[in-house]
Order: structure tokens, then C-alpha cells, then sequence
């Protein structure tokens, strides 16, 4: 926190640290370095009066807002670790969170407010924290007016903020100490807690935020990610804050009250980058342009593309558009895992060309590899294979939370002394790189990372679905969409009722953007001799590339395949 913070109160107190974009739009919040140092000072204060000390977990469940910024960096000041938690999980995947971290409290909001609609956030908590004996304390902060239920553990947060020193002394902290940590996908079901340190990734971050934005000194940097992802955590917070950037937080949607609103929050915030997801980009060219148009925005200097590839529609829409074909538009490719941009067009010789829809560029210190089938690395130019880093960079996580071996197993056994990423990708003619996708059961919906297990162990909880399996298909709007084909123990009458019990089983496990759009009843699911599920089969069936079936011969029972093929024209016919 001392980089993020008190370097800048020193130079330049004054200078705007965060400009909250609250959902209400017109209702900007201005937070200075100063009054950022000191809300972040009473906090610390607050969590050392409770108990918490260096080292312990503390979950933070809040919507993007200067105190949930605060919050973070307060657990940084005392030397103790943040665990982010999307506010739009269930109790159900928080409390997972909680109890495979050990945390200690849980900060969080009454209740959060988005796209004008509000959520529950400390009912939701309170659900979680019944099965969570770890935790010993809950701060709750006010977002709305509303009064909500306060129990023995319950600390009013800004009660207690107002009487508390505004002075912390910052805890002296290893190079190597735990950060934070930040739970993603697997490709099996348990999430996994990714564990950062200290040095190594707030050097990436903002080094990665000054070169491949173009920042400047007095820029408006608008990342429109939610804290409770890895983008948050290092180009909302991390990155421009140790940069001495203003650092928009943007607690709205794209489409609230208006599919114009980010292009009226460019042209009354003056930003100059703008940092987003491909899904957000897709949803809003759906709606034309005159939204777009409608404002002015020549403050635009960057334009930004995270989550997931993005395709060349949406990438020409975003240059042409949004950027009058005068702003740099770079598509960077990272992951949780690699805690800043690892790929991106930018930073490169001034006015190098970018190639739409592609990451292009390794950043400094990135030695990219493509892998073939038998761990051989793949040389020359236009080529394909696994995307894996020959090297370590400073940015990269350190293990997985309680876990080390599965961080061995994940990352680094498929191809010995190099990083996986999971990724495929292609290397052109002139040596830039092109992400293709997860080679593993992970899909991305709207810039969400889901395993596909997360989803099939959710629905087999349900007493009549024996099995299930889930894969992804092209959605034209989120990019991926969950596809699940179920079994069920007897044909039964009750089939719609039974999907509609699955979808909220799902919401109520996961979250709402993990409910499959689609669920088909199958007689069985293809498996081979050894009892797998051949998803590779499914996802054909559900791409329509079934006359490309590849091998089959080690299904149990080849004949399944034209079984699943019938039950989807069928469903294909009744759904059109």
C-alpha cells in the first residue's frame, strides 16, 4: 500500500485517486490519494482491533466502490491476505471460498445496487457464514439505506471507521508474502485459490498498465471490470494506483439506464483509455451505433479487450466505432495465473501495426512456446499448438491455497519445464500470436471462466439425473454458452419441470451466468471402455460438425453417437 498510496500522498495529496462511477448515473464519487490513505488507514485499524493480523485471510464480498478499493488495501497495509469474492456468487460458492481459505471475517455491503436493481449481499453472507466456523467476525457497510439484520459477530464497518486512528503504520512485508489470493476455474469441479505475493506482481502490474495503455501522468484510466476478478485486482486497483493513475470504478452495466452508457461515462469522465469485454462489445453492437455517437469521445486515447478472444466483428465495431479508427485497440491475452498481460500488440515501435482480433506481441520478460502432441516444441511461423511461457516472470502466481501438487499438476506436468497456459494458439507468418482457445474442459461464458464439472457436479445433485455432461457452444453474445445433455433415471413426464429445477440448482450452486441455455434429454451419454464421457463427441454434435465425428472406436457403444444426433434435430426442430 505504500506504493499504491502514501508515495503519491507525499508528491501530490490532492491528485484523484478513484472516480466511482456509481450505477445511478450522473452520481460520480471523487476520492482523492489522501482521503483513499486515510479511508484505507481506518479500515486497517478497524480489522487489527477485531483480531486480524498479518497473515490471516479476510473474504471481501462487496460491489466495486472506494471502500471495497479500501478493503483491499487495507488487508495489504496489515500484512494480511484478501480473498475477493464476486458479489454476484451464491452463498453456496462463498461459502466453498471461505472455508478453503480458513478466512477469519468477511467484509461486505447490506446490499448492492446494480443496473437498478438491488441484491442481498449480507443475507447472502449470512447463509454462507452458517456453515463457516473459521469465521470470527462480519463488517457490514452501508451502501444503501436499508436496514438489514445485525447479529452477534456483525460489526457496523463505518461506525467503527469514524472511531478509529487515521494513522496505520504499514506492516513490513516480504517480497515473497502472500498478497492475495483469487479463486478460478478448474477443469475439475473445486475451484482453486491462486495465491500472489508481494514484489513480483505489483512490479507487473504496473508496468503492464503503464506500457500497454500508454499511460500518462494525468490520464483517466476506465478498466469497467468488477474487482471480484483478476482484471480488477490489477488494472482497477493494483497496476494504476502504483502508477499514481485516477482509476475509474464502474459499478453499473453497459445497458443501464441505457445501451449508451459507457460512451456517456467516456465523455463526462474524460477517460482516455478504456479497458473491457469482448461480451460487453458484442451485447452493445447489437444495438447500433447512434448509442454510440451520441457522445463525445475524443478524451479517448486506448481501447482495451479482456476475458476472452475477441472476434473480428466486435473488434472492428470497437476500432471503427467507438474509436473513430484513431485509437490503438489492443486485445490482451492473460489469465489469473499469470497476474498481468502476457500478451498484447502494445507496447511495440511507435505506430507498429495491429492486427484486429489478435494478442500479437509477448511483453517484456515473455518467452511465448507452441507445444505439439508430443511435448516437442513447435518452431517457425505459421504454426499451431499448446501456448505455453518458457521462463518465469515476475507476475506469476506461486502456488495454489493448501494445494501446491495440483499447481504442479495443473501448470507445469503436461509439458516439463514449461508453463501451461491451457490455451491453444497460432503463430503467424510474421511471428505474432493468435489465442485459439482452452484445449481443456473450460469454457468462457461473457468473460466468466467456468469449468465445465463446476456445472455437471451442480446438476448432479438432482435426485432423477443420474448423469449429465456439459460443453460449450458458440453463443453469439456471451462467446460461449453452456450446453448440458442429461440423463434421467425413468422416462417421466415431468422432463420441463425437471430443467427448470436444474437451471436454478445451478444458479443457486455457481451463480445465474453459469444456467446452461440449453438442456437435452439423452438416452445415455458416449463414454469410452473406461467409463469417460467423450465431450469431445458432444461439443460436435452441438457445433454441427457431426459428418467430422473423428474416432469413435473406443466408445463402449459407437451406436450411442446417432441416438444423441436424433435427439438433437428433434430438440433443434421443437426449440425453432
Amino acid at each position: 500500500t505504500v506504493n499504491c498510496l502514501d508515495q503519491h500522498v507525499e508528491k501530490s495529496p490532492n491528485r484523484v485517486a478513484l472516480i466511482w462511477e456509481r450505477d445511478e448515473p450522473g452520481t460520480a464519487v471523487h476520492v482523492t490519494y489522501r482521503e483513499l490513505l486515510d479511508l484505507t488507514c481506518r479500515l486497517a485499524n478497524t480489522l487489527k482491533k477485531y483480531g486480524i493480523q498479518k497473515g490471516d485471510r479476510v473474504a471481501i464480498y462487496m460491489s466495486v466502490s472506494p471502500l471495497s478499493v479500501a478493503a483491499m488495501l487495507a488487508c495489504a497495509r496489515i500484512g494480511a491476505v484478501h480473498t475477493v469474492i464476486f458479489a454476484g456468487f451464491s452463498a453456496e460458492s462463498l461459502a466453498g471460498r471461505i472455508m478453503d481459505s480458513g478466512c477469519k471475517a468477511v467484509i461486505t455491503y447490506n446490499q448492492g445496487v446494480r443496473g437498478g436493481r438491488t441484491t442481498e449481499l449480507k443475507a447472502t453472507v449470512d447463509e454462507a457464514v452458517k456453515n463457516c466456523p473459521s469465521i470470527k467476525h462480519v463488517f457490514v457497510a452501508q451502501r444503501t439505506d436499508n436496514k438489514v439484520q445485525m447479529g452477534d459477530r456483525d460489526i457496523p464497518l463505518e461506525e467503527e471507521m469514524t472511531k478509529a486512528d487515521s494513522i496505520c503504520p504499514p506492516e513490513s512485508m516480504d517480497s515473497e508474502d502472500v498478497l492475495f489470493m483469487l479463486y478460478t476455474s478448474g477443469s475439475t469441479g473445486k475451484p482453486k485459490g491462486i495465491v500472489h505475493t508481494q514484489a513480483g506482481y505489483l512490479l507487473y502490474a504496473a508496468l503492464t498498465h503503464k506500457y500497454v495503455f500508454d499511460y500518462q501522468e494525468g490520464d483517466v484510466f476506465g478498466c469497467v471490470a468488477d474487482i471480484g476478478w483478476i482484471t480488477g485486482h490489477s488494472y482497477v486497483v493494483y497496476g494504476p494506483l502504483c502508477n499514481g493513475a485516477t482509476s475509474v470504478l464502474f459499478e453499473s452495466t453497459p445497458v443501464y439506464p441505457d445501451p449508451g452508457r459507457y460512451w456517456e461515462v467516456v465523455q463526462r469522465l474524460k477517460i482516455n483509455q478504456f479497458y473491457g469485454a469482448p461480451t460487453a462489445i458484442r451485447l452493445l453492437l447489437n444495438y447500433g451505433e447512434e448509442w454510440v455517437k451520441k457522445y463525445d469521445r475524443s478524451s479517448l486515447k486506448v481501447l482495451g479487450s479482456v476475458g476472452e478472444p475477441i472476434n473480428k466483428e466486435a473488434w472492428q465495431w470497437f476500432y471503427q466505432v467507438v474509436g473513430e479508427g484513431r485509437c490503438a485497440l489492443v486485445d490482451t491475452w492473460w489469465q489469473t495465473e499469470t497476474g498481468g498481460i502476457c500478451i498484447a500488440p502494445r507496447p511495440s515501435e511507435e505506430k507498429a501495426e495491429i492486427v484486429p482480433a489478435m494478442a500479437m506481441r509477448p511483453f517484456f520478460g515473455i518467452v511465448p512456446v507452441l507445444m505439439d502432441e508430443n511435448g516437442e516444441v513447435v518452431e517457425g511461423n505459421d504454426v499451431s499448438g499448446a501456448l505455453c511461457i518458457a521462463q518465469p516472470w515476475p507476475g506469476m502466481a506461486r502456488t495454489i491455497h493448501g494445494d501446491h501438487q495440483r499447481f504442479i499438476d495443473a501448470y507445469f506436468k503436461a509439458y516439463p519445464g514449461y508453463y501451461f497456459t491451457g490455451d491453444g494458439a497460432y503463430r503467424s507468418q510474421k511471428g505474432y500470436y493468435q489465442i485459439t482457445g482452452r484445449m481443456d474442459d473450460i469454457i468462457n461464458i461473457s468473460g466468466h471462466r467456468l469449468g465445465t464439472a463446476e456445472i455437471e457436479d451442480a446438476m448432479a445433485d438432482h435426485p432423477e439425473v443420474p448423469e449429465t455432461a456439459v460443453v460449450g457452444y458458440p453463443h453469439k453474445i456471451k462467446g460461449e454458452g453452456a450446453f448440458a445433455f442429461i440423463v434421467l433415471k425413468e422416462q417421466t413426464a415431468r422432463v420441463d419441470h425437471i430443467k427448470e429445477e436444474l437451471k436454478s440448482l445451478v444458479a443457486s450452486k455457481i451463480a445465474k451466468y453459469a444456467v446452461p441455455d440449453h438442456i437435452l434429454v439423452v438416452k445415455r451419454l458416449p463414454k469410452t471402455r473406461s467409463g469417460k464421457i467423450m465431450r469431445r463427441l458432444l461439443r460436435k454434435v452441438v457445433t454441427e460438425q457431426s459428418g467430422n465425428m473423428g474416432d469413435v472406436t473406443t466408445l463402449d457403444d459407437p451406436s450411442v453417437v446417432k441416438d444423441i444426433l436424433d435427439a438433437y434435430q428433434k430438440y433443434k426442430k421443437s426449440s425453432s
